[in-house]
């Protein structure tokens, strides 16, 4: 299972949120440490929701900005979705050894390759999406409609706060 490294917390179980007077009142007053518990069990649940389906996050990326911006260099595809072009190498190799992208040499500059989704990779985004829905509408059940959209809208106004300019 994956192990957290967050605040000091190495295992899943140091993450325990429900511990009541247990915690330090102090402790429980961190927005760091309560966003960074959050993100993990977000991350964790998502993540094995998608390896029930063989899928990883990065695919849904990869694929999405597929979907929205069609065939991309691979620089393009890493500062989209902001996978490290290490990591996108083998995200996107993966995706070809599945049949749901192809690479090919750009014809305006054989040096670089241009990456696009096949038929069978709009069907995997597709089926991966539904997934990641059905996921997150497990994780968000605590809010109604209409304190998800604000939940989310703070997240992004939050994350526009902290993310250094100019990066996704």
């Amino acid at each position: 299972m994956q192990q957290a490294m967050i605040d000091g917390m190495e295992t899943p179980d140091d993450l325990g949120y429900g511990r009541g007077d247990a915690t330090p009142r102090q402790l429980r007053a961190q927005f760091g440490r309560l966003l960074g518990m959050a993100a993990t069990h977000s991350s964790r649940t998502l993540g094995e929701a998608l390896a029930e389906i063989g899928a990883r996050k990065y695919h849904f990326a990869v694929l999405a900005s597929l979907d929205e911006f069609g065939p991309s260099s691979q620089a393009q595809l890493s500062d989209r979705t902001g996978i490290y072009r290490s990591d996108l190498v083998a995200t996107v190799n993966e995706l070809a050894g599945d049949g749901h992208v192809r690479r090919e040499a750009d014809p305006a500059d054989r040096r670089r390759n241009v990456v696009s989704m096949t038929p069978a990779g709009d069907e995997r985004r597709r089926q991966i999406a539904e997934v990641l829905a059905r996921t997150n509408d497990a994780i968000l059940a605590p809010f109604d409609p209409a304190e998800r959209e604000q939940f989310a809208a703070l997240l992004h106004r939050l994350n526009d706060h902290l993310a250094p300019r100019g990066k996704w």
